[in-house]
């Protein structure tokens, strides 16, 4: 039986995340972290560039880790000297968290490539198949943020 153009396209996204997840782990592995440490980051940079606070409340969530997994996770990346701690001006008692400029050196280096080419490649788009791909992302990620915590709900199935 013939694949739908849809399903086609949900495949691609699939083996597109497959990859991405499998460049996750290099970098985790040739840097000494785990995979969440990196997922970790990603949040964190992703925070910066929003322009919102980063706490360890903050990225548990996100991580869906509890207090203390997100500690060890915290700890870790300070140990290696991928992230900092410090007080919030505003409010003393909030610790913020930051990537260091040797972590964001270490992924420019290792994602660098992909990122130029990804970045590139969308250049020769045109605006308005820029803005379908950019929407077509976003329903997906607001798909999967709507998920409903079931294990395989985001299309495990072939």
């Amino acid at each position: 039986m013939a694949e739908s153009p849809e399903m086609r396209i949900f495949h691609l996204l699939r083996e597109v995340t497959v990859e991405y997840g499998l460049r996750q782990a290099e970098f985790a592995t040739r840097n000494g972290m785990h995979p969440t440490d990196v997922r970790a980051l990603i949040c964190l940079l992703d925070a910066e560039r929003a322009g919102t606070d980063a706490t360890a409340g903050w990225l548990g969530e996100r991580l869906g880790l509890n207090s203390a997994g997100t500690t060890a996770v915290v700890d870790r990346l300070e140990r290696l000297g991928h992230v900092a701690r410090s007080r919030d001006a505003r409010d003393r008692r909030r610790v913020l968290l930051t990537v260091e400029d040797r972590a964001k050196e270490l992924g420019r280096a290792h994602f660098g490539p992909l990122i130029d080419g990804t970045v590139a490649l969308l250049g020769g788009f045109t605006e308005e198949e820029t803005r379908g791909v950019r929407r077509f992302l976003t329903g997906v990620r607001d798909l999967m943020d709507g998920d409903d915590g079931t294990p395989g709900a985001a299309g495990v199935s072939s």
